[in-house]
């Protein structure tokens, strides 16, 4: 008998532990090389854990325990062969047999078909990913609602979304009210840290809050005009994100000390725009970094942004990809927020809320006239940043987007380049 111990793998640099989530197979069940086997939470990311080799397992934590990095989670046995009717690898496809003028019998003695596993043997059935979760719990559906077709009968996010399209028996339906229930869940490692986090800003630095209005419609019209194009040369669509990202780069470019942040009695100033978008995931919200943005042109800043946000919604973001951000930007406005107080994401300094757009009464030329307008607000630490910078830099960002043809020249008019001004 060899029996291989599997020990917890580190998800990134400073983290020493992490808890057991989710264990995604049962003690005793043989599992396949690189198959998922659990989901682990540390005090950044929730990651799944594969199995290094196939093999019977054999837990050596239970749920919700916290073990550290290096320990011992679990026993493979290497050398346990696959139960009938589930071979170690795929079954070759039959060659196709060559013509003959002579007709081959049409039905040959097969095999008799592996008896299917017991119920609620499989640990992984009716367990759903994380972004069924995440759907599953906005719409109020449960497990026993939704047939998986994922492997091993996991529930997939179309699984979902087919029952959602099929419908529900109304009788199976909970209604809200009538109960007086209390529901208790433990907090996650993920969401233990963050709100630790969220409690030190608020303790630990001196935290400001500076608003303004964007008349939004310049960039409107833009968009407007060249979405379609835009998505036929580049494939990825045309969104407010990528404008305000770009113009975040070069408003750090006139007032650098927002892209910096403390350590100890020092301040350091990166000169590269490392920008975290914050996005909603199953597991909360996460900020995903886009490196080196200040390089990058809208179509770049557009393609990334997307595949960082799939991934965060698949539960697939790594340590690597969340960390190192030098300012944030946060859209409450597509939960419908007018206005809002962002708190920094440490050690960063400043934070950018956007917010959602609505038709207001605006003074243009000494005429009233309606106009798209989003209140845009930055948080910053004003241990380092002097109101002036903030409020420059969150003017600058405004002309930017009002007049979109100064970030084609670091956030100056045409006219002032061309002048040297």
């Amino acid at each position: 008998m060899s029996k291989l111990e599997m020990k917890v793998p580190s998800p990134g640099e400073s983290i020493s532990e992490v808890e057991i989530a989710t264990w995604l197979v049962s003690d005793g069940d043989y599992v396949e090389k690189d198959q998922a086997i659990a989901e682990v939470d540390s005090d950044k990311a929730t990651l799944e854990l594969p199995a290094e080799e196939a093999g019977i397992i054999t837990l050596k934590a239970e749920e919700g325990d916290v073990i550290e990095v290096g320990a011992v989670c679990c026993l493979i046995d290497t050398s346990a062969k696959p139960p009938a009717g589930k071979p170690n690898k795929p079954a070759p496809a039959p060659q196709a047999a060559p013509a003959s003028a002579t007709p081959v019998p049409a039905v040959a003695s097969a095999p008799a078909p592996a008896p299917a596993p017991a119920a609620g043997k499989n640990h992984a059935d009716k367990h759903p990913s994380p972004a069924a979760r995440k759907m599953m719990s906005e719409n109020g559906i449960s497990a026993a609602q939704v047939a998986g077709t994922g492997r091993d009968g996991r529930i997939l996010q179309q699984d979902v979304a087919a029952a959602m399209a099929a419908g529900f028996d109304v009788n199976a339906t909970a209604a809200w009210g009538g109960s007086r229930d209390v529901r208790r869940e433990k907090m996650s490692m993920l969401r233990r840290k963050v709100a630790e986090r969220l409690v030190g800003v608020k303790n630990e630095t001196a935290m400001l809050t500076t608003f303004n209005e964007v008349d939004m419609k310049p960039v409107m019209d833009l968009r407007a005009k060249y979405k379609d194009a835009f998505r036929e040369s580049h494939g990825v669509g045309l969104g407010f994100m990528s404008f305000f990202t770009k113009a975040v780069t070069h408003a750090i470019a006139q007032f650098p000390t927002v892209n910096g942040m403390i350590d100890g009695k020092e301040v350091i100033v990166p000169e590269y725009a490392d920008i975290g978008i914050a996005v909603s995931s199953p597991k909360g919200l996460m900020v995903p970094v886009v490196r080196n943005a200040e390089s990058m042109n809208l179509a770049q800043i557009e393609a990334e942004i997307k595949r960082l946000a799939i991934r965060a919604r698949d539960g697939e973001l790594g340590i690597d990809e969340m960390q190192g951000g030098t300012f944030t930007i946060t859209n409450g406005g597509v939960f419908g927020s007018m206005l809002s107080t962002p708190i920094i994401n440490p050690p960063q300094s400043a934070i950018l809320g956007m917010h959602n757009i609505v038709d207001r009464p605006v003074a243009v030329n000494g005429k009233v006239e309606i106009r798209p307008v989003m209140y845009v607000a930055l948080s910053y630490d004003h241990r380092i940043i002097d109101g002036k910078e903030s409020v420059g830099f969150l003017y600058a960002i405004k002309e930017m987007i009002e007049q979109p043809e100064r970030l084609l020249f670091m956030g100056k008019k045409p006219e002032e380049v061309l002048l040297g001004l």
